[in-house]
């Protein structure tokens, strides 16, 4: 797994070169195994994103003052982020935070209730501001966030959806809400 270049995502995929063949028994038929992909060598098995906002202040593990041995024990292998600057709404701060940029840059100015096709008031990430999950399932991690998602598009979360936005991109499973009118705190 060593030789799969990830320095660009998604890693191409390997083609096949030379004859193709269709009998199992001919000798000169050769394919190369299936390899599933995984995380790189050394690379951390987990990783913790608090998505709360009034919740994760009460948590040990920043500070807080609720023990959360299980939480200690995740962020004691993981890395922290401390100089990160919220917004005054939760749908931005995510949006910024899932995606590394500045929530103007990925459309989510306010809430998605409000959108509108101003620039950066749709609540439409672009499709060339990647989130951090789509990173890691791209290089073979699994994701999953858990609690309130408030970010995808109010005309979308409909039951008949489209879902590519859900809740937002590069997640794999999703166990919470959809929607601001809810709370996983």
């Amino acid at each position: 797994m060593a030789d799969r270049p990830r320095g660009v995502l998604p890693i191409p995929e390997r083609r096949h070169v030379g004859a193709t063949t269709y009998d199992a028994k001919d000798p000169e038929t050769s394919f190369p195994p299936i390899v599933s992909l995984r995380p790189p060598a050394g690379a951390p098995v987990r990783a913790a994103h608090p998505a709360g906002r009034r919740g994760i202040r009460r948590v040990e593990s920043v500070r807080g003052s609720v023990s959360t041995p299980t939480a200690e024990q995740l962020a004691a292998g993981a890395l922290r982020f401390t100089r990160f600057h919220t917004t005054a709404l939760c749908p931005p701060t995510r949006a910024a935070l899932l995606t590394g940029r500045d929530h103007h840059s990925v459309n989510m100015v306010e809430i998605t209730e409000i959108a509108t096709s101003a620039p950066a008031y749709s609540s439409v990430r672009p499709v060339d501001c990647a989130p951090l999950p789509e990173t890691l399932r791209l290089n073979g991690y699994s994701t999953a966030p858990f609690g309130k998602c408030h970010e995808v598009p109010v005309w979308e979360t409909s039951p008949l959806g489209p879902f590519d936005r859900r809740p937002g991109r590069g997640f794999e499973h999703f166990c919470g809400f959809i929607g601001g009118e809810t709370t996983s705190d």
